[in-house]
């Protein structure tokens, strides 16, 4: 039983890593070669076009919830109207260039195409009914974009990026997917779901709305967890909920959104994702059916291609894992004092890298700030200028989806 086990998780990760690798080096280049603030420099406006723009800029983002929230507060803070803040963090979540070859190796290109679809119908739904429903608001001109530094194409930014924003900020959810998905595998024979009552239509699509809209999950790491369920006979249509509305919702999600962009936006935002993932549900198994998502299988032994890339994969993971666990069990560090000019604000709430660099972003931007520099292990961030206003220095941490003292 073990060693079956550990087999179909070596399995998973041949069919995982070659494009989890790609789509995170798609990612890494997108990231160094985009000009620091294109995006929020187009989406100012209350148009359904800045909506369009903003949904297209976030589909192919690789970012799940702990980073598409403090970057779309961001954006709303930087001009961004709050339809298109609600259609980029709506859409961004669902899919990812990451996500996308994974679905499309595990569950073909119908799948993957069709669930980029839905993540731009039902981010563009969200948005323009945000625009429609709200307040007429006086539209100023835009916050203004700090040039910020750019930074330089090079290969080391590119993995860096790739390695310890991306991949450091989901690990411990693609380990989860990959564990869970064997676990499925095992535990479920194939086709043992399609003799249940509760898995037909309707009603499985509403069971897994509710599993799936409380629950954390990264978009990439639960593709194998989908696969491993359609395996055993789930409705592919059923599937696509729990694609769509896992990691586009959450509890900490739900509460950012209503926090930073209240409760009417947080009522259109977690509507929208309900009824749309519902209504794609069945749209797909009424276009496509079964054979839409069709679970590639290439067994346990693979090509070295998958090989080697499940070993690199492997080695990454472990690696970004013993960093967590140093991290936990090395003793603190004695933070040393304030020196003249700056000023030691502790964080609550930075979890990965993505958060690292909104708080640096956000302080970064105000006048006389001449550096901020988080650390997510301290949960703090020390900031150096001239004539520093702690009060404004704790609202731009705050307006950026971060609590502090």
């Amino acid at each position: 039983m073990i060693a079956e086990y550990f087999i179909q998780v070596w399995g998973v990760l041949l069919e995982l890593s070659p494009a989890l690798l790609l789509g995170l080096l798609i990612a890494g280049l997108l990231h160094v070669l985009l000009p620091p603030g294109l995006i929020s420099r187009h989406l100012s406006g209350k148009s359904y076009r800045d909506v369009m723009r903003a949904v297209l800029f976030g589909i192919p983002m690789p970012l799940c919830s702990c980073g598409v929230i403090p970057t779309a507060i961001g954006l709303k803070n930087e001009g961004a109207s709050k339809g298109a803040a609600t259609g980029f963090l709506i859409s961004t979540p669902q899919t990812g260039v990451d996500s996308i070859l994974v679905s499309a190796s595990f569950l073909g290109w119908p799948f993957a195409l069709f669930k980029v679809l839905a993540a731009f119908v039902t981010g563009m739904i969200g948005g323009v009914l945000v625009n429609l429903t709200g307040k007429k608001e006086i539209e100023g001109p835009a916050a203004p974009l700090t040039a910020g530094k750019r930074v330089r194409p090079s290969a080391e930014a590119v993995l860096r990026y790739a390695i310890f924003d991306l991949l450091g900020s989901i690990d411990l959810w693609i380990v989860f997917g990959i564990l869970l998905s064997a676990l499925i595998s095992i535990l479920v024979p194939a086709g043992y779901l399609a003799e249940a009552d509760w898995t037909g239509g309707i009603v499985a699509m509403l069971t897994m709305l509710v599993i799936a809209l409380p629950l954390y999950v990264c978009t990439t790491g639960s593709v194998p967890i989908a696969a491993a369920l359609i395996a055993a006979g789930l409705p592919t249509g059923a599937a696509l909920v729990f694609l769509m509305a896992g990691p586009a919702t959450n509890i900490a999600t739900l509460g950012a959104v209503y926090r930073s962009l209240g409760k009417r936006v947080l009522a259109i935002y977690l509507g929208t994702v309900a009824v749309m993932s519902i209504l794609f549900g069945l749209a797909f198994d009424w276009v496509l059916g079964d054979a839409g998502g069709t679970v590639h299988h290439h067994g346990t032994s693979g090509s070295l291609l998958q090989v080697t890339s499940a070993l690199a994969v492997c080695a990454l993971l472990i690696f970004l894992l013993g960093r967590r666990v140093a991290g936990i069990i090395s003793p603190s560090v004695e933070r040393a004092a304030e020196k003249p000019g700056e000023l030691v604000i502790p964080i609550r709430g930075m979890t990965c890298g993505h958060c690292v660099k909104s708080v640096k972003a956000a302080l970064e931007s105000l006048p006389g700030v001449e550096s901020a520099a988080p650390d997510l292990r301290a949960g703090e961030v020390r900031v150096r200028g001239k004539s520093l206003d702690r009060d404004e220095l704790v609202r731009a941490i705050r307006r950026a989806g971060y609590e502090t003292d």
